[in-house]
């Protein structure tokens, strides 16, 4: 088990390296820091005095990879790729363009974006696997037909629909929740209820139509009628067998899903007007901030490479033939 895991964080390290690499490259040479200071600084105000001084205010006037100005190791280390690329690894993200230092921002950010996104993505496993089993229990029926239709109506419709016309209904008609805002402690349960029913209902359709392709391809299995054969019931075989061996493509799905509960709902957070990272993410973009965009991308990155770890690691616990083969 433990060669197994050194295996799998060998495979991540050079992985989570060559994303970084790339970021690096399409943002300080296919958009290099002339480009970024003439955006920020406008047409107008972006004089060659103008983008020189924005681009030392902001360390950005070093040499890419190779400072040929300084001597010794310093040559390698003070560049553009040391200061503003692997220093991401030791959580240093630098300051924004409004002053405040990234790293905090991310931190003080983090709990509205989770608090939104553990309770939906866990809400929406357990709602979406058993409307999948459900739909198996009464596959070839007038009910499965209907809802596999019912899963395609709901895939088509766009999350936008489901967050405006959550909001007028639940919020504006029935008044039962704020419209939008955010509070500290017990209060931001009335906030978060409306932004994490919506987060559940818009991936209703597309969750369990793709579990019910997972369940009814593992329910044609021979382990299956042998269970049968033994006397086992419907349900027994679905719970204790079927759900059991689905558990890998379970596993593979639920992967894509952990960036997003860090980074939150860009979407949603906008909408509801959370303090989250999503929003903090849209608000970078808006405003051109290339630090926290460039802060943002490696922590998704990062935690999408932890995510693929943790999922080679649950394959194990699932299912021990991963492990010796």
């Amino acid at each position: 088990m433990f060669a197994y895991l050194l295996r799998r964080l060998g495979y991540a390290i050079p992985i989570l390296l060559g994303v970084n690499l790339l970021t690096f490259l399409l943002f300080f040479v296919v958009n290099s820091p002339d480009d970024m200071a003439r955006m920020q600084l406008g047409a107008k105000y972006a004089g060659p005095e103008a983008v020189e001084r924005w681009k030392v205010e902001r360390g950005y006037d070093k040499p890419m990879f190779v400072n040929a100005a300084q001597s010794g190791g310093a040559q390698f280390t003070d560049t553009l790729f040391v200061t503003k690329s692997l220093s991401m690894f030791t959580f240093e993200f630098g300051r924004a363009d409004d002053g405040r230092d990234i790293a905090q921002e991310i931190r003080a950010r983090m709990g509205p974006s989770l608090a939104i996104a553990l309770p939906g993505f866990l809400l929406s496993l357990v709602v979406t696997i058993t409307l999948a089993l459900l739909l198996v229990f009464f596959r070839a029926t007038a009910l499965d037909f209907w809802g596999v239709v019912l899963c395609v109506v709901m895939m088509s419709i766009s999350s936008m629909f489901y967050i405006i016309g959550g909001q007028w209904l639940v919020a504006k008609v029935w008044r039962l929740v704020p419209v939008s805002g955010y509070a500290g402690g017990i209060d931001a349960m009335r906030f978060l209820v409306l932004p994490v029913l919506i987060s559940v209902v818009g991936g209703l359709g597309a969750g369990t139509r793709w579990y019910r392709t997972i369940f009814l391809e593992e329910i044609s299995r021979d382990y299956v009628r042998t269970a049968r054969a033994k006397g086992l019931s419907e349900l027994a075989v679905l719970f204790r067998h079927v759900l059991k061996n689905a558990l890998i493509p379970i596993l593979t799905g639920v992967v894509v899903v952990i960036p997003a509960l860090f980074m939150g709902s860009l979407l949603i957070e906008s909408f509801f007007a959370v303090p989250g990272l999503g929003s903090y993410t849209i608000e970078a973009i808006r405003a051109q901030d290339f630090a926290v965009v460039r802060a943002m991308v490696f922590i998704g990155s990062m935690l999408y490479i932890v995510g693929l770890v943790l999922t080679d690691i649950s394959y194990t616990l699932v299912d021990p033939r991963v492990r010796l083969g």
